[in-house]
């Protein structure tokens, strides 16, 4: 196994749009969501068992999580956790990471990944990254994963890419953010576009260039901890640090803009499982097309997702199309094409005062 493969975890997200499964306090990464027996954070773990020594796995999360991570990954070493003090979305996160990992291995060749991703095809996934890996090793450029689209689907960001490369990593052509449903239909149809997963492999050396080209603040707040980065005095550094970082996703301050982004082209069972539906999609049914993570009493129920506790039986008559769950004394039901008015729930629960969000 190649020692200059390293992978970075991004365990720091809240999940509103899973809600109320996924709470500030204990957030969807951290719980067993499929019901195996995994929380997506230990299944992600295992998951880059075998694209880099288990030393070279580091979780960057919130201080909030600190004791999560060391429950469900108690084999982690003091210096794989990262903790921001504070959310700065994903750019100061990917650059704390890999500034410190070429504090230590000028070498290193970087995977960046969710730690709230499915994938289904595992050894597919795997190749997939090792692809990724060879180019990165020799070229200077930045990869990132791109899922061959099953759907116009407006939920996620697209890649277009040139099509008429042999090679498997292909160049980048445009980004674009969630499109309209018929912009996405053009992109299905032209064969030219995938989704951006977020998933992200370059080494260090080209990532560093990148983010002193286009984010220098943040390559100068980091750079200067070169030298305190593995000491007791990186805290007390990273402290200072996120209060001078500005909030900004490494799509949109990096991505978008360099000239040496490409894309390798993926067909691995992916899904972001960002919102119920997503759950859904790649949930096993029942005859009528229902998702079943509970015990139930169904009559003339379909089309439906059910997560609920198991020590409670759940009887339901008459929906279609709707996600019941419940979570830590909150019940939520709500039709499933109406999703994303959950993050409308949440904000509405906090602005009330109510105190399970």
């Amino acid at each position: 196994m190649n020692s200059n493969n390293y992978v970075v975890i991004m365990a720091g997200g809240v999940g509103t749009r899973f809600w109320p499964f996924s709470r500030t306090q204990n957030p969807k990464q951290f719980h067993d969501v499929l019901g195996i027996g995994k929380t997506m954070l230990q299944q992600t773990y295992e998951r880059f068992a075998g694209v880099c020594p288990l030393e070279n796995i580091y979780v960057v999360t919130s201080t909030d999580y600190t004791d999560l991570i060391k429950q469900q990954l108690p084999q982690l070493g003091a210096d794989q956790i990262l903790c921001e003090p504070i959310r700065r979305n994903t750019a100061p996160c990917i650059a704390y990471a890999c500034y410190k990992i070429g504090a230590k291995n000028p070498a290193a060749n970087v995977v960046v990944a969710p730690a709230d991703h499915i994938i289904l095809k595992e050894q597919e996934f795997t190749r997939t990254v090792g692809i990724a890996l060879e180019a990165t090793a020799h070229e200077n450029i930045l990869v990132t994963l791109g899922i061959t689209p099953s759907r116009p689907d407006t939920g996620y960001g697209y890649i277009q890419f040139h099509p008429n490369e042999n090679r498997s990593v292909k160049k980048v052509k445009t980004f674009t953010e969630k499109p309209r449903l018929e912009l996405a239909k053009t992109f299905v149809e032209s064969g030219e576009f995938v989704w951006n997963a977020g998933i992200f492999v370059w080494n260090v050396q080209a990532i560093q260039v990148a983010f002193e080209t286009y984010l220098p603040e943040l390559a100068e707040v980091f750079a200067e901890g070169r030298n305190v980065y593995y000491t007791p005095k990186e805290e007390k550094f990273i402290a200072k640090a996120y209060t001078q970082c500005k909030s900004i996703s490494i799509d949109n301050g990096i991505m978008e803009k360099a000239e040496n982004v490409h894309v390798v082209l993926s067909d691995f069972g992916w899904s972001d499982l960002g919102t119920w539906k997503s759950l859904y999609e790649v949930s096993q049914k029942d005859a009528n097309q229902n998702a079943l993570d509970a015990r139930t009493m169904l009559y003339d129920t379909r089309n439906c997702i059910i997560k609920t506790p198991r020590e409670r039986l759940v009887v339901v008559q008459g929906l279609d199309g709707y996600i019941v769950a419940e979570y830590d004394n909150v019940l939520l039901i709500c039709r499933k094409d109406e999703e994303q008015r959950v993050k409308d729930f949440v904000a509405d629960a906090k602005e009330r005062g109510v105190e399970f969000v």
